[in-house]
């Protein structure tokens, strides 16, 4: 799976403009970062550890099979995905296939890993333009995750990026979004309060192929998932798309908030079903203990988690990486 923005990015036979996507110095990268996620899920973090301690894994009983249990659930890894776990982990520790505490605490990463390993684990921006539909319910970051992309995508490979303020019915996402343009050197095609979403597609995508822009990412209106009129109106984006460029959105990424818990798992799960989701960004992990929730997506939706929302801060959306997202929530 990707973890750095040069591996999450997939051009095709394309290079990127920019050619900012070669990190040399991957490695000191990718020890800052484990670090900082580290710090960010501190609370999934400690509270899934006060439940992992040192002598669970050293007795391995019925009763520590129980707790692990219990501890992924309350950390929201999903009870579906914590009991293939929890299964699986047993019968290697009982079979002698895996022997000793550390051996276990660190099989138990692998197989969390394992399970959040699924799909197309890399963002599709080989047509030009790429099209990447930003959905959601209100309230997950979704205006702000555009505009971290948008600028993730001009500073890490250098791609011209336009923004469609697709959002028409609040007029401060339209505000927002233009500050984020602003910030992230984008160009941007704004909206009118009320105006159809399907028009301003339209005409953002046509821009892009007069300026010639490699990407279009467009921000949606928040819309509850039981809305169904709402949930057509996305359908309706869709269409819009296909008949201007003959082909749908090189992706669809939902965003979700990871505070939600189990509610973020049944949001991805309607909107899988209302459009083709291709992936999942996650936002919010620095404030919950519920961090377990990016297993679950992937791991009982299997629904990639593509980028991950660990602060506030411009550089804090990343790729996510399931082997060291598990093994900075499983802890030391």
């Amino acid at each position: 799976m990707p973890t750095t923005w040069a591996e999450l990015l997939d051009l095709g036979d394309r290079e990127a403009p920019g050619a900012a996507v070669a990190e040399g110095d991957d490695e000191p990268k990718r020890r800052g970062f484990f670090r900082r996620l580290r710090e960010s899920i501190s609370t999934s973090r400690e509270a899934l550890s006060a439940e992992l301690s040192s002598s669970l894994f050293e007795t391995l009983d019925a009763a520590a099979w129980e707790q692990l249990e219990e501890a992924l659930i309350m950390a929201d890894v999903g009870a579906r995905t914590t009991a293939e776990v929890v299964q699986r982990l047993e019968h290697e520790v009982d079979s002698g296939k895996v022997v000793g505490g550390e051996a276990a605490r660190e099989r138990l990463v692998e197989l969390l890993a394992d399970l959040a390993t699924t799909g197309k684990g890399t963002i599709d921006l080989r047509p030009r333009p790429a099209i990447v539909l930003v959905v959601g319910v209100n309230g997950t970051g979704k205006t702000t995750t555009v505009g971290k992309l948008a600028w993730h995508l001009q500073r890490e490979a250098g791609l011209s990026v336009m923004l469609a303020a697709a959002d028409t019915y609040r007029a401060a996402a339209v505000e927002q979004l233009g500050t984020w343009a602003e910030r992230a050197g984008c160009e941007i095609v704004n909206a009118e309060t009320g105006q159809d979403a399907g028009a301003v597609v339209f005409d953002a995508i046509a821009a892009a192929e007069a300026r010639g822009s490699d990407v279009v990412l467009i921000d949606t209106a928040g819309r509850l998932h039981t809305r169904n009129d709402l949930m057509e109106e996305l359908a309706k984006v869709n269409r819009v798309i296909d008949k201007r460029l003959g082909r749908g959105a090189s992706e669809t990424l939902i965003v979700v908030d990871s505070t939600t818990g189990q509610n973020g798992l049944r949001q991805a799960k309607v909107f899988g079903e209302a459009v083709d989701v291709t992936g999942v960004a996650l936002t919010k992990l620095d404030g919950t203990a519920k961090g377990g929730i990016a297993l679950a997506i992937a791991g009982e939706l299997g629904i990639p988690v593509k980028l991950i929302g660990i602060g506030e801060g411009i550089e804090d959306l990343r790729p996510f990486d399931p082997e060291e997202f598990a093994r900075a929530l499983v802890g030391e």
